[in-house]
């Protein structure tokens, strides 16, 4: 860690913390993460070199515990670390609100259908097996197709075909699903404006926005847009 050789406390937290990765580390505990694996589902363009280093970083700074259980390693938040939680939050919340632009490098489809696949309220969801495909109209094929499966209230993302019975089928692009899910655009507005196509029978396709839901920074006020011109 490079030191700012001042006794700030906003200097010396930001020693630990601004490390390129390490918030967006931090951001998929906080969200549940525990896994080395998923953490890099999490963060898909951080190399696992890079993320083994953040992770040690972490522990020798007391906000990570590494475990072994079974032969399987877990990385969980400390008191310290679960502290951070309303700045992680905070940050997410300014950027909505300050940050609208989003370039053709922060369109992810892997990141977005792990971001759905861990947030989906699978309370609203049938009971039985039920499974949402996802057909990105845009992207490289081999990133195109996923399939969101719900089952006796757990939520799996493929990108191969699981063999289930597809429920409904969403047809978008990837940025319009991304705005979507971000709470850019509602998602009866993208449907409405043929942004988004929702293939199924109609019970279930009037059903999809409400078993997708909308990432948990979506409920953030945007700032109105002559305000934001002005900035």
């Amino acid at each position: 860690m490079t030191s700012y050789g001042q006794f700030c406390p906003v200097a010396k937290a930001m020693e630990l913390l601004d490390e390129r990765w390490t918030m967006l580390v931090l951001r998929e505990m906080l969200a549940g993460s525990t896994h080395f694996n998923d953490l890099r589902r999490g963060n898909p363009k951080m190399s696992p070199t890079l993320l083994s280093k953040r992770l040690r970083t972490l522990e020798r700074a007391g906000v990570v515990k590494r475990s072994v259980e079974r032969g399987r390693t877990s990385y969980t938040l400390t008191e310290c670390g679960e502290e951070l939680r309303g700045v992680v939050e905070s940050l997410g919340a300014w950027g909505v609100r300050w940050i609208g632009q989003l370039g053709e490098e922060d369109l992810d489809p892997h990141l977005l259908m792990w971001d759905m696949r861990r947030t989906v309220p699978v309370d609203a969801w049938p009971a039985r097996r039920t499974v949402v495909a996802f057909e990105l109209t845009d992207v490289t094929p081999k990133a195109a197709r996923w399939w969101l499966c719900v089952n006796g209230g757990e939520a799996d993302i493929c990108d191969y075909d699981p063999g289930f019975d597809v429920t409904v089928t969403v047809t978008a692009e990837l940025r319009t699903l991304t705005e979507v899910w971000r709470g850019d655009v509602s998602w009866q507005q993208a449907i409405k404006d043929e942004q988004v196509e929702l293939t199924g029978p109609s019970t279930a396709v009037r059903a999809v926005p409400g078993w997708l839901g909308q990432m948990q920074l979506a409920s953030v006020p945007r700032l109105d847009s002559q305000l934001a011109h002005e900035r």
